[in-house]
């Protein structure tokens, strides 16, 4: 009887077996590389859309509050940008549409907004300040004094909001001169905001303590 020669086993090498998975790895990458391409196109497209539409409200919300300085009105929505908004209110309370203004300081009252609002309630201080001083020149007393507290209180609120606010601060020592000046004005439950005198008195080199 004759024995059968032992069949020989075959062991890869090192080298083939990496071979193997390179070939593997390369045939995947060819499946999957029309789809990955395809996936960052449009990842690439969106981000370039979006990019585009942002641009373009920002020119749109410029060219808003461009116009609105110039002193051509725009209709502005609650919902707008905070910037156009200011602008808005800049305009109306220049044009003592007070209580306009106060309808769109309510949509600017909103957190991470404090600089803007400080500067949305200097310009309603101005405002009412403006209107008091209008009824002074015209002897009407009673009716100045509301509006120099009304514009006390919106300088307060600005100074909260921005205590380095150095226009509200000086606007506040004119308001409280005048209160000063005329003690009717004086009310003693009028300003719903406490604070400190001391924290908003004018204190710029040069000029003296409570002297607009």
């Amino acid at each position: 009887m004759t024995r059968s020669a032992p069949q020989a086993r075959f062991r890869a090498s090192p080298s083939s077996a990496t071979g193997s998975v390179w070939t593997k790895l390369t045939r995947l990458w060819r499946e999957t590389r029309s789809t990955v391409l395809v996936v960052a196109a449009i990842i690439a497209a969106a981000a370039a859309i979006h990019a585009g539409l942002s641009w373009r409200d920002a020119v749109n919300i410029n060219s808003e509050i461009l116009a609105l300085g110039a002193g051509r009105d725009r209709p502005v929505a609650d919902d707008a940008a905070p910037e156009l908004l200011l602008a808005r209110i800049e305009f109306l309370a220049q044009r003592n549409e007070i209580d306009s203004v106060r309808m769109l300081l309510d949509a600017l009252d909103r957190p991470g907004r404090e600089e803007l609002g400080a500067k949305g309630r200097y310009a309603l201080g101005n405002a009412l300040l403006r209107k008091a001083f209008d009824l002074i020149e015209n002897g009407d007393l009673d009716s100045a004094g509301p509006f120099v507290n009304l514009s006390k209180r919106e300088y307060r609120r600005a100074l909260q909001l921005a205590p380095s606010y150095w226009d509200a601060k000086f606007n506040f020592d004119v308001a409280t001169r005048l209160t000063r000046d005329y003690p009717s004005f004086e009310q003693e439950n009028g300003d719903e905001l406490e604070t400190e005198p001391k924290k908003l008195w004018t204190d710029a080199p040069g000029i003296p303590k409570g002297l607009p």
